[in-house]
């Protein structure tokens, strides 16, 4: 009982940090409104044209501002007080989720309004992404940023179940307007949590002096420091290629599953279930290590292409909860190795290249996964992710063994490569 007790303890040992807990509670509220939207805005756009190449498109949009900004929303946040940058990002995307309800609900919406809007809120998330993500460690130190990363993860996941459950109703009942409205309203507790937290409290680094090249001088850190580079560079793989979910799942449920909005958000809420039990794992982890990144880089896309074999809709939804457990133990050890060997005055440069490689390279991938479905299916969309995944993570994997594992520690010390 005793164990179980200390695990528990240690699984939200992040928690007794009250400037972490009172914005982890808001953000349940708004990342499930964030995963509403998302859903929302993609049935919307499948319901106007009933073309995969469009909502490749939309995706497109919403990230191409992170693909080729996103390096200075990460020197903004090395800059700047976090904590009032993410009050301003914040505000910002609730108004153009709101204006975005507005045009739905007043039933005058076009598609060229949704890729203005998703396009615009790219633009908000260009500064938002990198700050937000580095100022977890702000709030919590160095010593829990694995646990407080695990447990923002459990957020995103539990999110991504109850978001796209809700949302389907809603879509189902009363269309998608009031997804846009829900989320528009819930991004200001959030705003609300930053106002209500001590600055005295937080684990500030100085922050980066205004200089030349330093954009420059961050992409070269991140490049020259091994246990950086090779996250990133997986990332980059997956990214492009297998994190496509938004544009091949409302694929999935209307055209291989012959089925509406409901059957989309009960794919979505399966593979969040599933991201949730990995979050809480992820959590608990004492330390990440490159080797857990690469096997479940591994595993998450074997079971990609699992999902994309499911013969019906009861296998498909069997098979996506292990697969949202890789997912999300994938992408939380690549941000929890990506944090704790950052240079606190490049940590927002380094998130922002975390980012641009995560959801950044979305421009490039949606239209290309977008194609693939539309010309042949929405399953050999899933078993391209699957297939670029393993290919990446077994590089990964091989090259433990044999890129310069030695000589980074010598320089270093012992590396979590090493483990």
């Amino acid at each position: 009982m005793t164990s179980v007790t200390a695990g528990f303890s240690r699984t939200f040992a992040s928690l007794r940090n009250r400037n972490f807990r009172i914005f982890f509670t808001a953000q349940i509220v708004s990342v499930t409104g964030t995963w509403m939207q998302s859903i929302a805005q993609m049935w919307l756009v499948l319901h106007l044209t009933g073309s995969g190449i469009a909502l490749g498109i939309t995706a497109a949009l919403q990230f191409t501002p992170i693909l080729l900004f996103g390096t200075w929303g990460g020197l903004l946040a090395d800059r700047l007080d976090k904590r009032k940058l993410l009050m301003v990002t914040q505000s910002a995307a609730g108004i153009v989720a709101l204006v975005l309800a507005g045009l739905t609900l007043g039933g005058v919406v076009q598609l060229w309004m949704v890729y203005v809007l998703a396009f615009s809120l790219g633009i908000v998330n260009v500064f938002d992404n990198p700050a937000r993500q580095s100022f977890v460690t702000e709030m919590v130190g160095k010593e829990q940023i694995t646990n407080a990363v695990g447990l923002n993860s459990a957020v995103f996941t539990l999110a991504r179940v109850i978001g796209p459950a809700v949302a389907g109703v809603l879509i189902a009942v009363v269309g998608t307007g009031w997804c846009f409205l829900y989320n528009g309203l819930s991004y200001f507790p959030v705003v609300f949590a930053l106002l209500l937290m001590r600055p005295s409290e937080l684990h500030r680094g100085l922050p980066a002096l205004r200089a030349r090249g330093q954009i420059r001088a961050g992409i070269r850190y991140a490049w020259n420091r091994p246990e950086l580079r090779f996250p990133l560079l997986l990332m980059l793989v997956v990214g492009t290629l297998a994190f496509n979910f938004s544009v091949l799942m409302p694929l999935m449920a209307r055209f291989v599953f012959n089925s509406g909005a409901s059957t989309f958000g009960l794919l979505m809420s399966f593979m969040g279930a599933g991201a949730f039990v990995g979050a809480l794992v992820s959590a608990n982890r004492a330390r990440p290590t490159h080797r857990l990144l690469a096997l479940a880089g591994v595993a998450f896309g074997g079971l990609l292409i699992g999902a994309a074999l499911a013969p019906t809709l009861p296998i498909e939804l069997l098979v996506l909860l292990p697969m949202g457990a890789a997912m999300i133990t994938f992408q939380a050890t690549a941000n929890s190795l990506l944090q704790l060997n950052s240079d606190p005055a490049f940590r927002g440069r380094v998130m922002a290249l975390y980012v641009m490689v995560f959801l950044g390279t979305t421009p490039i991938g949606g239209p290309i996964v977008g194609w693939v479905a539309q010309q042949f299916g929405a399953r050999v969309g899933l078993g391209l992710g699957g297939l670029a995944t393993i290919i990446g993570s077994a590089a990964l994997l091989w090259g433990l063994g044999h890129w310069h594992v030695g000589q980074l520690n010598r320089v270093t010390g012992p590396s979590p490569m090493e483990a």
